[in-house]
């Protein structure tokens, strides 16, 4: 059983645990969070940590010391901003740049938003100002994204000459095929609005003040839901993005795994808390 204590060292990215909630906090306000290579590396160390200590991938909601293990993450960058894309220097070293070192820089960047794309626990995003580039990119892999009314996002490499093509795959699936088209071909900030409109964000507040209660309100709702019907929901979903064989070969694949959840341990749980009407264990009392 793996413990909650001994999380990594970090120092461009903070994190806090409350209760089954991990905060992560980007902190390199003065280059507006901007992704070098330490903080890529700190935000990954953090994102694994706390996958292996994720209630629903574990099956269980405490580790042998009582401490709840994770059900949800909440990202956050410090200052003005959200994240301003990535470091300057990093843009331009990437020029002089041997395809092998420019590829291994890349793998990092995908590592990065894999890892929070992938992330078992339920994923939030509380965003203020700018979302560029790689900060877009790590909107796009939230499962929910609260913003403030004065954000700003955009694919925004196109204005350098190249393309969001390690992002690409993350924000394809958020938006669609039509939309991450023109949002790369423009290459231009969009607004709050068009954020919601388009499915970029789930949800604008009006001020920073205002992203804690909101990410509050979310959560509680969230903590009712089963952790392993959580995790296993991006299994899921993922599974029908991936389905390559026949309709009737999907069918059957989903009647086993509903079988497998109502015989889980979770399954069992639940459907017995509500024939008793009582709460089920993995909600908050």
């Amino acid at each position: 059983m793996v413990s909650m204590e001994n999380p990594p060292q970090t120092e461009l990215v903070t994190m806090t645990i409350d209760g089954s909630r991990a905060n992560l906090r980007l902190n390199r306000e003065d280059k507006f969070n901007a992704l070098n290579v330490q903080l890529i590396t700190e935000l990954c160390d953090l994102l694994d940590w706390t996958a292996e200590r994720s209630a629903g991938n574990l099956d269980t909601l405490h580790d042998e010391n009582g401490a709840p293990y994770l059900r949800s993450i909440v990202l956050s960058g410090s200052g003005r901003h959200f994240c301003a894309g990535a470091d300057i220097n990093m843009m331009r070293d990437a020029g002089a740049n041997t395809p092998e070192e420019n590829r291994a820089d890349s793998k990092r960047l995908d590592r990065l938003f894999n890892s929070l794309w992938a992330h078992p626990c339920f994923t939030v995003g509380a965003i203020q100002g700018v979302a560029l580039g790689g900060g877009a990119g790590l909107v796009a892999c939230l499962d929910h994204v609260i913003g403030t009314q004065n954000i700003k996002l955009a694919l925004s490499e196109g204005k350098l000459g190249i393309l969001p093509a390690v992002i690409g795959p993350y924000v394809y699936r958020r938006l669609g095929s039509a939309c991450f088209r023109r949002l790369a071909m423009q290459a231009s900030r969009v607004g709050a609005e068009e954020a919601l409109r388009t499915g970029f964000i789930e949800q604008v507040v009006a001020d920073v003040d205002s992203l804690e209660p909101a990410v509050q309100s979310l959560l509680d709702e969230v903590l009712t839901t089963g952790p392993c019907a959580v995790t296993l929901a991006k299994q899921l979903t993922l599974n029908f993005d991936r389905w390559t064989e026949s309709d009737e070969a999907l069918r059957d694949w989903t009647l086993d795994f509903t079988s497998k959840m109502r015989g889980s341990k979770e399954g069992q749980e639940g459907l017995s808390s509500f024939l008793e009407k009582r709460s089920a264990n993995w909600k908050p009392e």
